[in-house]
């Protein structure tokens, strides 16, 4: 018999939180999703070895009452909770960057605004780095607007068999993790920056990773939260910063390169996406955007300029098909460019 979400609901009530009250009262749950007896939701809490026996209870409770897989996610909505990883006698004093293991470099893929092409240009980098024979992960920090499961066309869920490791999902060589696997598609992520840093936190630590050689960080635009937690909580081996050429993509870059040195994290260069545009019946080429602005902005600061990536069709229904350009036709001139990224990063001892 499948379950409903009513029946959910209905069984946590019946599991009391540390105030007294149950959790559904209490509104600790939150982004339920129940479907095909797969059980997902989001505990956000004030203390998360408090809620630990709630956390088990509830996962005993939910399988035998006929779920197949239970993941719940805990989050810490207090500035002053621990995070969920830190034991009780750690010292206080703020700890720095830490190396994952099993991990031996992070790349973060990032962008001073959005509608430049990030999140299509990280996906095509791992896939590319997969295809030069690199273990490769994709961690897909956009929190608010997670692509990378449509990308990589990957549509399953992960599933959690201890209640404490997550078990990310593969494809095209790239083991790939996003909190877009545990919503729907046309769910919103409605959550404070506090509960952002916990869930981004889970995500480095408690998933199972396996040996990498490289995880590609796609980040959310700007310079907010997610880019401060994980250069603080991640030994960061560098950034790439994607931007288009006009000024006023360029003007925001910029600032994300400034925090990004403000944090100590190199960067490995910049690549200038939606470069040129060639008509595909005249063949006549126009700089839609402009050009040469990023390769201006890379020579001042002394960065390599990794690739100009063309504005074409072909990138575009690519990503929307669920198989990058790089993995859907490698030997076209579009991808070309992205195998360039990946070598010259392997070259450099970067990926």
């Amino acid at each position: 018999m499948a379950l409903s979400r009513e029946d959910v609901l209905a069984c946590l009530k019946n599991i009391k939180a540390p105030s007294g009250v149950d959790l559904v009262e209490a509104g600790l749950v939150r982004a339920l999703n129940v479907e095909d007896n797969a059980v997902r939701f989001v505990m956000e809490v004030d203390s998360p070895d408090a809620l630990m026996p709630a956390k088990v209870e509830a996962e005993e409770k939910l399988k035998a009452l006929g779920a197949d897989s239970v993941a719940i996610v805990m989050t810490a909505h207090s500035q002053n909770a621990p995070p969920p990883d830190l034991k009780p006698n750690r010292k206080s004093e703020p700890k720095g960057p830490e190396k994952i293991p099993g991990i031996d470099r992070i790349i973060a893929v990032a962008s001073g605004k959005g509608g430049v092409g990030k999140s299509t240009v990280a996906a095509n980098l791992a896939c590319a780095l997969a295809a030069e024979g690199r273990r490769v992960g994709m961690l897909d920090a956009d929190v608010y607007g997670p692509s990378q499961p449509r990308m990589l066309g990957v549509s399953g869920r992960p599933q959690s068999p201890d209640g404490k490791l997550i078990l990310p999902l593969r494809n095209f060589g790239v083991t790939m993790m996003s909190i877009g696997l545990m919503t729907n598609d046309d769910q919103a992520v409605v959550w404070r920056g506090p509960m952002l840093m916990g869930a981004l936190q889970q995500m480095l630590t408690q998933v199972q990773w396996g040996a990498l050689d490289v995880l590609i960080v796609d980040l959310p635009p700007g310079t907010g939260d997610v880019q401060m937690t994980l250069a603080q909580k991640a030994q960061l081996d560098g950034a790439v910063i994607v931007s288009t050429p006009q000024d006023v993509a360029l003007l925001d870059a910029r600032k994300g390169i400034d925090m990004f040195n403000q944090m100590g994290t190199p960067i490995l260069g910049m690549i200038e996406n939606m470069s040129t545009h060639i008509c595909s019946n005249c063949g006549h080429e126009e700089h839609v955007f402009g050009h040469g602005g990023v390769a201006a902005e890379a020579a001042k600061l002394g960065v390599p300029l990794l690739a100009e990536i063309p504005l074409h069709l072909d990138i575009r229904l690519a990503a929307d098909g669920g198989a990058p350009i790089v993995v859907s036709k490698p030997d076209s001139a579009q991808a070309q460019g992205f195998r360039a990224v990946a070598k010259a990063l392997i070259e450099a001892g970067k990926a």
